[in-house]
């Protein structure tokens, strides 16, 4: 009877186990390509180290902006600037779609940037005052669209920067690539520095590039990395995300997932 009640709490045992590893296994992370933007903004939102590297960037802007003072130019001096992730902190509306289990939507977008309620980067109001009380005009190149304009102009005016203005802002027109217009503003100005948190934001080299190319150009480009190009980290989004799915729009959740699980390296 004993033996009988032994192999009974085995098998009993046995399937628990089992029960536990399915469940475990249940418990192995989904929806990584939405959900993993929680620690990304969280990040954002709170790590000092994130506050201290976009402070370090600005720091190195302004001692670049302090030696290009000390030439002279027949052309009027400029600095080009991204909005998003590189002025505007939009971390809010991320975490506002990732808890409701979203992505990017065009609509929910254009609700936020309607708000005209981004908070800023840390370092960029001073940064660019600065830049402007030595006589240096600030462009700011932005695929936001035309119907973001006012809102955009209103969130900026909010934080008093300057050249907030029609002029000074060049939204997307038609293409996402930035290169026409940085030619556009250097034709009238010369263009000291420019800065961003996506590479596309620097040169057309970097413009819907494969993940080679981008590491490769990366490379080439090294020396004006913190010289000419300002990078502003931003781990939630961008280009280094669009191309880990070859910038297809019509990826599903799952499938996004699958290609960044291809992509992790482990032990």
């Amino acid at each position: 009877m004993k033996k009988i009640s032994i192999v009974v709490l085995f098998f009993i045992a046995a399937c628990s186990s089992s029960k536990q590893i399915s469940k475990t296994t249940s418990l192995l992370p989904q929806n990584i390509a939405v959900t993993g933007k929680v620690f990304a903004s969280l990040y954002q939102q709170q790590a000092a180290e994130y506050r201290a590297l976009c402070l370090q960037a600005f720091n190195i802007a302004r001692l670049r902006v302090d030696e290009n003072l000390q030439t002279t130019s027949g052309k009027p001096k400029a600095i080009i600037t991204d909005i998003d992730e590189t002025i505007l902190d939009n971390s809010a509306y991320e975490v506002h779609q990732t808890l409701q289990g979203k992505d990017y939507e065009s609509a929910s977008w254009y609700q936020w940037t309607d708000m005209s309620q981004a908070d800023t980067v840390p370092g960029a109001p001073a940064f660019l005052k600065y830049s402007a009380s030595k006589g240096i005009q600030i462009f700011y190149i932005t695929n936001r669209e035309e119907r973001e304009r006012n809102s955009t102009l209103l969130n900026l005016q909010k934080f008093n920067l300057p050249n907030a203005d029609n002029t000074h802002l060049i939204v997307r027109q038609g293409t996402s690539s930035k290169e026409v217009r940085r030619q556009q503003v250097a034709a009238s100005h010369e263009i000291i520095l420019l800065m961003g948190d996506n590479l596309a934001d620097f040169s057309s080299m970097f413009d819907k590039k494969s993940m080679d190319e981008r590491q490769q150009n990366t490379d080439h480009m090294a020396a004006e990395f913190g010289k000419k190009f300002i990078v502003i980290p931003n781990p939630v989004y961008g280009d280094w995300e669009s191309v880990v799915y070859k910038y297809s729009n019509t990826l599903k959740t799952a499938q996004k997932d699958s290609v960044i699980k291809s992509l992790l390296k482990g032990y």
